[in-house]
């Protein structure tokens, strides 16, 4: 793996992160590296192409998570114990909305999906398609072996969702994200999990 390469992807990550993918130029990424223009070219086309890889990287790492917990839930042999709602929270959260390289992409398509169309369509279909087809499944499979009541599985993962993504906007995507913020994305996020769970007479 060239340490060059993955320096000018670590290096433009922050910066958009920070700033926006249209705000940083080449020449930013450059004195950050501590590279010249030419070899910055070597690697990539131009700016647009480290983005891409970017965001390739974080479909893929994204793809992999959601792969992860589908097949937790698709197991013939769980047997859906008490933990197991919570820990495919914890995965969830530790491992994707907490992952600091993906919390910096979330945070460059918070900026740019008013600015590129593609962006705004991936931002979409892991902010919010994704998630709310994953959650819609697993209150559907609880709902046929008996552990949750029968009820709309699609709604509940809209009301369980959401306050989830207002917790990750207030904690985890707005400001830095510190050990503190994160501490308190937990707290809020884990007692709406509970209260989600007594009201809906479940896991």
């Amino acid at each position: 793996m060239n340490e060059t390469r993955e320096r000018i992807l670590e290096v433009s990550l922050s910066l958009f992160s920070e700033y926006g993918f249209s705000a940083v130029s080449i020449r930013d990424i450059c004195k950050m590296v501590s590279i010249k223009e030419s070899t910055i070219y070597y690697h990539f086309k131009n700016k647009y192409a480290i983005f891409e890889e970017l965001l390739y990287r974080f479909q893929s790492k994204a793809d992999s998570m959601m792969g992860h917990l589908t097949s937790q839930i698709s197991s013939e042999t769980n047997t859906f114990g008490d933990n197991f709602y919570f820990e495919i929270c914890n995965h969830f959260f530790e491992h994707y909305l907490m992952d600091e390289f993906c919390n910096k992409i979330m945070r460059i398509m918070q900026i740019e999906q008013f600015n590129n169309e593609e962006v705004q369509k991936i931002y979409k279909h892991w902010m919010f398609a994704e998630p709310l087809k994953f959650q819609s499944s697993i209150f559907q499979r609880l709902m046929d072996i008996g552990i949750m009541e029968k009820a709309d599985s699609e709604y509940m993962a809209i009301k369980y969702y959401a306050p989830i993504f207002f917790f990750a906007q207030k904690w985890l995507l707005c400001g830095k994200l510190s050990e503190e913020n994160k501490a308190a994305f937990r707290k809020d996020a884990y007692q709406h999990i509970h209260v989600f769970f007594s009201e809906m007479g479940g896991v």
